[in-house]
């Protein structure tokens, strides 16, 4: 029974990720067709129309923690959730690309405030023996929503006509309301009780549910002791520069690998490599269906062979399928054959970073600063996905049918990745948040 209800909250508050998975990808299914209605410039569709979403997720990831941290976990996630419904219906009867690209952002905010809130939330009730696959859920849910709006692209393709679009979009609003409801019977963190609320008594009795009873107490006391134990060290930025260096890397490392690259624009590099718009459509569901896949076996591995183990095997993947990806461009090899190097790189990101990163942020900052340590890891994720995504369209239009060198470029920087794995990156497996001590 204790173990059911910690699963069930922490699945609860993980939809946030399936919503987030969703509100970022089904925009590639929309690209085509708004760039046509529109007829906008490829630097006013990349800044505007694309990664509109991505600036607001970097607005909500920088001041996430500070929702968090004043109205609660919980509360927070509540309005990421009214977010992501006005940000569906808004961008679905959009009449200008101004206002569609105002409630994109809108929707990128509550993504942003997803990957603080979140992992904080979840982290915070779970125990050391599955903190990693229960975090781990909320990314199984984001590739769970990249498929789901991979799979819905396809299916409303041509059901509306030249609004098919509109309904892509705004499809979205049922599960953000489905989650608002499931986000209201979760209990606040009750490591967030005690520490800015000083309410002892509802953190032991949400304790009570998800420790057994000879635990609870000194549970409470371990909390307290982490908090009073960092009460002088009020600068942040000071005390903490070997986590904030992890975060800052981990989160720069994840988007240089190219991974909203290949997500948001699959459909326009496999028509570049000469698929037809639904084939391409089609392998984009494919792409989808692998990364939920190898999801959830890095969520069956984490907690047992560790957050390094998973790094390592999702850098080897990374750097040899983006070489051939590049050499598939090069010399312009066959379309299959490049689509299975994008579904092993696809792989790889899924069983590594993928399954890592949130899991990691989360547990690498003490009681007192997490909320905050998670802002500044995903707002460096972020603001590294919203300029990629920004620049893409130009980097295309220049490069042509061959978009091959930028996946050398990815290549090398995942390189740099393996090196950071192995020299920097400590093991987290297996230690409680109280007893974590990296600064």
């Amino acid at each position: 029974m204790i173990n059911k209800k910690r699963y069930l909250w922490s699945f609860s508050v993980a939809l946030a990720g399936f919503l987030f998975g969703f509100d970022t990808v089904v925009i590639s299914g929309a690209n085509l067709p708004i760039k046509e209605l529109w007829n906008t410039s490829p630097i006013f569709h990349g800044v505007f129309i694309m990664s509109m979403a991505l600036w607001g997720t970097v607005i909500g990831s920088i001041f996430g923690s500070i929702p968090c941290d004043k109205i609660g976990r919980k509360n927070t996630l509540i309005w990421i959730g009214i977010l992501f419904f006005t940000s569906a219906v808004g961008s679905a009867l959009a009449q200008d690309p101004y206002s569609f690209s105002f409630f994109r952002f809108i929707g990128g905010i509550g993504v942003g405030a997803s990957t603080v809130a979140s992992p904080t939330y979840i982290s915070e009730i779970s125990n050391k023996e599955n903190r990693g696959k229960l975090v781990a859920l909320y990314q199984f849910n984001i590739v769970f929503g990249i498929l789901i709006a991979y799979f819905s692209n396809y299916l409303l393709q041509g059901v509306g006509g030249k609004v098919d679009w509109r309904l892509m979009l705004g499809v979205e609003a049922i599960p953000a309301f489905i989650y608002i409801i499931f986000v209201f019977y979760i209990p606040n963190s009750p490591r967030w009780l005690i520490l800015f609320k000083k309410d002892k008594k509802r953190a032991k009795n949400i304790l009570s549910k998800i420790y057994q009873s000879n635990l609870v107490d000194k549970k409470i006391i371990e909390i307290e002791k982490s908090i009073s134990s960092k009460s002088k060290e009020n600068n942040f930025f000071k005390n903490y520069k070997f986590p904030l260096l992890l975060a800052f890397l981990i989160a720069f490392f994840n988007q240089l690998s190219g991974i909203n690259f290949v997500l948001y624009y699959a459909p326009e590099i496999l028509e570049a490599a000469g698929l037809a718009t639904s084939d391409s459509l089609y392998s984009s569901v494919s792409i989808g269906l692998i990364n939920l896949i190898f999801t959830m076996i890095g969520l069956r591995l984490i907690d047992n062979y560790g957050r390094k183990f998973l790094m390592y095997i999702g850098s080897i993947g990374y750097i040899f399928s983006l070489f051939l990806i590049g050499v598939c461009f090069l010399y312009n090899l066959n379309s299959s054959l490049l689509l299975s190097f994008i579904l092993i790189f696809v792989a790889s990101h899924a069983i590594g970073q993928g399954t890592v990163i949130w899991v990691f942020i989360s547990e690498i900052f003490p009681n007192k600063y997490r909320a905050k340590g998670q802002s500044f890891g995903t707002a460096t994720h972020w603001v590294f996905a919203a300029f990629i995504t920004a620049v893409t369209p130009y980097i295309i239009n220049k490069l042509g049918n061959n978009p091959g060198v930028i996946f050398y470029f990815f290549g090398i920087m995942m390189v740099f990745q393996l090196v950071f794995v192995f020299k920097l990156m400590p093991e987290t497996k297996g230690i409680s948040l109280e007893k974590m001590k990296l600064n």
